[in-house]
């Protein structure tokens, strides 16, 4: 297993967040300084730079899928090589900043749609409702031709959190819900992957907010600092890195929740993998593997990963088993937590990662950093 050199550049500032698109194409890196870039999967061109936010882009996030008709009857050539096509279109990028305003953008024409301000307080929170949809089947087509469509039980919006303040968004600007503020800044947002509601943390707790009707479903109490919340896939577990320093596990519904302490520094890194077994967690010099089977990992060993610094960035493949992670030397490194030797590939970076961010077919590994500069590598056998 390697990592090999796709492509690169750079930024005219610290890249403070990177996110694929969710076809793949475009690589989407906001600087601290305000731009936003979109480049290119294959060769790294800038295709689009995007004027961010004035003082500083905080947030970055994609709706879940192009948007999709809502039936083959609106398509319009009818001609079975022209539904895929014209059945999705337009990628949809919101971005989040300094200035109190959400901004929704079209990247494939680079153009600006809609902004909305939030307030005085920094936009640093952004996460779309996943898609959970239906695949019916639709009404037979000329030449008898077998066609389904998808109905969209979850409507898509953005849920934006700056300050005390949570919002929910439609991607062309309105105002879907105005929450209830929080009792503390929000420090943290992060939807149930089945879509039922959005977890939102902020000193001394988390609240579970309906998706649908926006009450609170649920709300845990934590006398202590929040910064990262995770769900595992499967929606089981519901978990936080916090300042104490410690990681939290809840498993909502069922009065269960679990706790490990004993992290050199606070915790804010957190990474689940596709099967929900294995947790990654940052907070020292050593990445720690949960075992979250069965009835979780309280009292059980963790597998430790050695770095030669502090971790700062965890992040599991989203289909396959490798875990990346990123130390404050520059170091990158690629694991395969279930073997005997787990180590399968190491780079040393000219700056400490920033972020990192798996391509949607696991095939590239992004990675942002503290001088501005954005690596793209393979993962190649």
């Amino acid at each position: 297993m390697q990592l090999t050199k796709h492509w690169a550049t750079t930024l005219d500032d610290y890249v403070i967040d990177l996110a694929w698109s969710p076809d793949g194409t475009l690589l989407a890196a906001a600087s601290a300084g305000g731009p936003v870039s979109l480049f290119a999967r294959a060769d790294g061109v800038r295709r689009h730079e995007l004027p961010g936010h004035e003082n500083g882009t905080n947030a970055l996030a994609w709706a879940p899928k192009p948007e999709t008709r809502s039936s083959i009857s609106e398509v319009s050539d009818p001609k079975p090589e022209a539904i895929l096509s014209d059945l999705t279109f337009g990628l949809i990028l919101a971005t989040g900043g300094q200035d109190g305003a959400v901004k929704f953008w079209d990247a494939v024409a680079g153009q600006h749609t809609a902004t909305v301000s939030l307030g005085s307080a920094w936009v640093e929170h952004l996460a779309w409702r996943p898609e959970v949809g239906r695949v019916i089947p639709h009404a037979p087509g000329p030449e008898s031709m077998d066609q389904t469509r998808r109905v969209k039980d979850n409507p898509p919006y953005l849920i934006a959190a700056a300050g005390k303040t949570l919002t929910a968004l439609r991607s062309d600007g309105a105002v879907a819900h105005q929450f209830k503020d929080a009792p503390k800044t929000i420090s943290a947002v992060a939807w149930q992957p089945a879509g039922g509601c959005v977890a939102v943390s902020y000193f001394g707790g988390v609240c579970l907010w309906d998706a649908d009707d926006f009450i609170p479903q649920q709300e845990f109490v934590y006398a202590n600092g929040i910064h990262a919340l995770v769900w595992s896939p499967d929606s089981k577990w519901l978990v936080s890195g916090n300042q104490d320093p410690s990681v939290h596990l809840w498993i909502p519904g069922q009065d269960i929740e679990l706790q490990m302490s004993g992290y050199e520094s606070k915790v804010k890194e957190l990474s689940f993998d596709h099967t929900s077994r294995w947790l990654a967690t940052g907070g020292g010099k050593d990445c720690c593997i949960w075992d979250c089977a069965g009835n979780g990992p309280e009292g059980r060993e963790p597998a430790m990963l050695p770095h030669g610094a502090k971790v700062c960035a965890v992040a599991f493949q989203h289909a396959h088993g490798l875990l990346a992670t990123a130390a404050r030397d520059g170091v990158v490194q690629l694991w395969s937590p279930e073997r005997k030797q787990p180590l399968r590939a190491t780079v040393k970076m000219p700056a400490a990662a920033t972020k990192l961010a798996w391509s949607p077919d696991d095939a590239l590994l992004a990675i942002g950093s503290e001088k501005g500069a954005v690596y793209v590598l393979k993962c190649e056998p």
